[in-house]
């Protein structure tokens, strides 16, 4: 019975093909077209098998044992020590002379052929400070208004509502409790900063917080010197991210993907004032009962409870 076509990369078949020729006395070709392959397939295998054995039967790379051609570990140090040098590809082919693509592949099998891979990994920033308001970090989202349920609702793209304008997700995170703040203003500058910068000192000092660095990014309206002013007024140390390093504020980016998710994105909104009213709701939620992994699974009013060691409440 001639076997499945499978069987012809199947380590049994050919086991089964050099039993059939040795021990059952099967001609060569009868045995290899009943395992489906041709005899100079069967002669391998079976050549293999008297040679090496059962270990002899089993896959082997097709890539050849030595590359007669293959650039040499000395050249190939060079070229990886002028890629360091921030050389490009064609750069250094000119100067050793040699085929930008073999110099192309070298630099592939090395995984030198991108920038970011010449730099050495940053160590992590991971942090939390031990006092609430010792830092809270702030940062904005901007969202579309709604003017008509769009394709995440539909999956119908066409139906977007288009130049109906923006709104602008501001909010504040305290590092050491996740407590957060949060409002929908209509723009981003630097006097709707300022203003938001202080209902947030006001939002945390009726829980006892008193608000002692501020963390924000380069948004020109943290630029602005009317924002200056105001943090210098609250008597509040204003710290800003190193540029092109958005981890570093990396809590403020952490709460938005979870503000989007749970409240922006989490349900069929008809209109922006239908979703902007669902927000006290669930930022009411999120600080009081729901759980943060990054504060030992408890929600942010009862990390604030247990830093201060004092009862409290959330309005």
């Amino acid at each position: 019975m001639r076997l499945h076509s499978n069987a012809r990369t199947c380590p049994a078949s050919r086991r089964l093909l050099c039993a059939r020729v040795l021990e059952q006395g099967w001609s060569l070709a009868r045995a290899a077209e009943a395992a489906g392959v041709s005899e100079r397939s069967a002669c391998k295998w079976l050549g293999r098998f008297r040679r090496e054995g059962e270990a002899g039967l089993g896959d082997r790379s097709s890539a050849p044992r030595e590359v007669v051609n293959r650039t040499c570990g000395e050249r190939e140090q060079l070229i990886a020590y002028l890629r360091r040098l921030r050389f490009s590809g064609p750069e250094i082919a000119e100067t050793l002379g040699m085929p930008v693509s073999t110099v192309t592949a070298v630099l592939a099998r090395l995984g030198l052929q991108r920038l970011p891979s010449l730099q050495p990994l940053e160590p992590a920033n991971s942090y939390q400070r031990a006092r609430p308001g010792e830092l809270v970090h702030i940062d904005i989202k901007k969202l579309g208004k709604i003017g008509r349920p769009g394709h995440r609702v539909n999956g119908d793209r066409s139906t977007r509502s288009r130049h109906i304008g923006w709104e602008y997700v501001h909010v504040c995170v305290d590092d050491a409790t996740r407590l957060a703040y949060v409002e929908v203003l209509t723009d981003e500058k630097g006097v709707t900063a300022v203003a938001f910068l202080r209902h947030a000192v006001a939002f945390f000092a009726r829980h006892g917080i008193r608000v002692e660095r501020v963390m924000t990014d380069n948004g020109a309206c943290y630029r602005a010197l009317v924002h200056a002013l105001a943090c210098k007024a609250l008597g509040i140390r204003h710290l800003r991210t190193r540029p092109y390093r958005p981890r570093t504020n990396g809590k403020a980016e952490r709460f938005i993907r979870t503000l989007l998710d749970g409240w922006a994105y989490g349900a069929v909104y008809r209109t922006s004032a239908e979703r902007n009213a669902t927000l006290p709701g669930w930022l009411d939620h999120y600080n009081r009962l729901r759980p943060h992994r990054a504060i030992g699974r408890k929600p942010p009013l009862s990390r604030l409870r247990e830093l201060n060691n004092v009862a409290g409440t959330y309005t």
